[in-house]
């Protein structure tokens, strides 16, 4: 069975808010209902191992609780990059969260590991927050995974809406178009997903399981 990795963010605090943060669930838990409706295995990685922190969980979401209930054991105990091999994953699918922002761009071993993926024919998926981890993504060749391709992400205007853009480390949505990334975008957190040459981006929580429809679809081409 083709198998996705999905991977979290390990950084649990919003800045100097006060705040905690961390992976959005609802954005792995409707990606992997596709995922698995389509009969694929799942997995899990995260930046620093171990329990990554959550967020987002909403008491009137049954599919995150069901995922929860499922994967439980697996995200109690997430291994780190370092101890897997791209070459057991079809598609990795960076969660976001705005916990992503501060360790995605930083985390070597997982963007190796991603890179490792793409460049033995899979996908690169990404939602929301989850594109800072291709901020710094590099192909063998030394280019930016972004460059010159379609990508979406959580945009400026969003994280204005939502009161943080003077909190999150950058703005994402700057980054991305700074490495060469053709950003396009929907109105905020309006359901919004592209694919490009097997990267495929989402632009908010509304758009995750859309990515991963079109992930699938990525990989049969």
């Amino acid at each position: 069975m083709p198998k996705v990795l999905f991977a979290l963010t390990s950084h649990d605090r919003l800045g100097d808010t006060g705040r905690s943060t961390g992976f959005y669930v609802p954005e792995v838990a409707h990606p992997a209902e596709v995922f698995r409706a389509a009969g694929w295995d799942i997995a899990f990685v995260s930046v620093a191992g171990g329990t990554p922190p959550r967020d987002g969980i909403k008491p009137d979401d049954t599919v995150t609780a069901r995922f929860l209930a499922a994967h439980e054991a697996e995200l109690s105990a997430t291994p780190t990059a370092d101890r897997l091999d791209p070459g057991d994953y079809d598609v990795v699918f960076f969660a976001g969260g705005h916990g992503t922002m501060w360790d995605f761009p930083k985390a070597e071993a997982l963007a190796r590991l991603a890179a490792g993926v793409y460049e033995r024919g899979g996908v690169v998926a990404a939602v929301c927050h989850g594109p800072a981890a291709l901020v710094n993504l590099t192909l063998d060749d030394g280019t930016h995974l972004v460059a010159g391709k379609r990508v979406s992400a959580f945009t400026n205007e969003e994280e204005a809406a939502v009161g943080l853009a003077d909190v999150v480390p950058f703005a994402l949505e700057t980054a991305l178009i700074e490495r060469g990334a053709d950003f396009t975008k929907a109105g905020n957190f309006a359901e919004h997903a592209v694919a490009d040459g097997r990267l495929v981006t989402g632009q908010n929580p509304a758009s995750a399981a859309r990515v991963a429809e079109l992930a699938i679809g990525e990989l049969k081409n």
